[in-house]
This record gives structure tokens, C-alpha cells and sequence, in this order.
């Protein structure tokens, strides 16, 4: 006799057979309803935005070329000037750029937007008939 819509005969299924060729056939993956850790794509892109540190909260930072140049050429920074350049350096960020040319009363810094980070410094004397290359934005305070 056949088994109802299957076409399979009752001896076929009483031998145990057909439970032997399920035991070799892969299991598929049962489909996941919520009950196991998945999130939803809003919950998991608020975790993310809340663990990526902000732009703003990190302090700028002075290359080791950087540095060296401030030292050489005698440009002193007062903790005012360092709050302008790190002003200069978030509105450079909401603007877009990556690499910027910020100009002061004191002296000129090339700034990697991105790192936070002065590459070089050159003093206001040593500005005549300088080339600034590689930057995409230029601010002056």
C-alpha cells in the first residue's frame, strides 16, 4: 500500500530504511525566529555608534616631526592656542577634510584630520614663499 501523496510503499517505510538515508542526509540549519541572540539592525548599530570613540573627546596630538619642528623654531603654544587648533581641527573634521593647513598669528600646522595628529609646524617667519601640498582645506585662526 502507498503512503498518501509520498509514493513510497508501507514496507518500504516499516523496514527502516528511510530513517537510515535521513540519518546520512545533512541536517539544514534551523531557521532562527528570535529566540536565539539575534538582534535587531537598530539595536546592534546603536551598540556600535555608542563603542566608537568620538572625534571629539580625543585631544590632538603632536607628531614626533611635529614636535621637533615646534622646538627648533622656537613656536610656544599656550593652552589657548591648543584649544583653537583643536577647534580648528573638529570644524575641519564636520566639513570633511583629511589633511588640513591651519594658520595662526604665531605660525602654520598641517593637521591629519582623521588622526587628531600636527604633522609639522613652521614658524610665521618661515612662511615666505612656502608651497603646502597634499592638504584639501585650509583654516586660519
Amino acid at each position: 500500500m502507498e503512503t498518501k501523496g509520498l509514493g513510497l510503499s508501507q514496507d518500504l517505510l516499516n523496514s527502516g530504511r528511510i530513517d537510515s538515508i535521513r540519518s546520512r542526509m545533512p541536517e539544514k540549519a534551523a531557521p532562527t525566529k528570535g529566540t536565539d541572540k539575534a538582534k535587531p539592525f537598530s539595536e546592534l548599530l546603536e551598540e556600535r555608534i555608542q563603542q566608537k570613540p568620538s572625534t571629539e573627546s580625543q585631544s590632538l596630538k603632536f607628531s614626533a616631526h611635529a614636535q621637533t619642528r615646534l622646538e627648533s623654531r622656537g613656536i610656544d603654544l599656550s593652552a589657548e592656542d591648543l584649544v583653537k587648533l583643536q577647534d580648528a581641527v573638529n570644524k575641519a573634521r564636520d566639513k570633511g577634510s583629511k589633511d588640513s593647513l591651519i594658520l595662526t598669528d604665531k605660525a602654520a600646522f598641517i593637521v591629519s584630520v582623521k588622526n587628531q595628529t600636527v604633522i609639522t609646524a613652521v614658524d610665521r617667519e618661515s612662511l615666505k614663499e612656502n608651497v603646502f601640498t597634499n592638504i584639501d582645506s585650509t583654516i586660519m585662526i
